[in-house]
Order: structure tokens, then sequence, then C-alpha cells
């Protein structure tokens, strides 16, 4: 009972087709896949200014040890 069966997938599907049409499901599809993708550079986004810090931060340290 708590697994859903082909027969129910297709029930699923057949009820998001007649309420969406099939025009409209490849728009909500390509949205869909552009969220995600735009979440995905977010988040490297995020990674990359964290090691650039991290980066800059050893960069201020070499040069203040090659003044003394």
């Amino acid at each position: 009972m708590g697994s859903f069966s082909l027969l129910h997938w297709l029930i699923v599907l057949a009820i998001i087709v007649l309420l969406f049409g099939t025009k409209k499901l490849p728009n909500v599809g390509k949205d869909l896949g552009a969220a995600i993708r735009g979440f995905k550079d977010g988040m490297k986004g995020e990674e990359d200014k964290a090691k650039a810090a991290k980066a800059e931060s050893g960069r201020i340290i070499d040069v203040e040890d090659d003044k003394k």
C-alpha cells in the first residue's frame, strides 16, 4: 500500500495532462529546468566567493610577511 504501481503513475500523468494541457507541459519542464540550473549556479557562486575570500586572506598574509 505504501508504494505506487505503474497504474497509479499513469493516472497521475493523465490528470496532469488534463489540468495543464499538452502545450503547457514543455514550458513547465523548461521553466523547472531553468530554475534548477539557476539554483546550481547560485550554489557554485557561493562556493567560488568563499574560495576567493580564503585565497585573498592568504595573499594578504603573504604580502605582510614579505615586507618584514
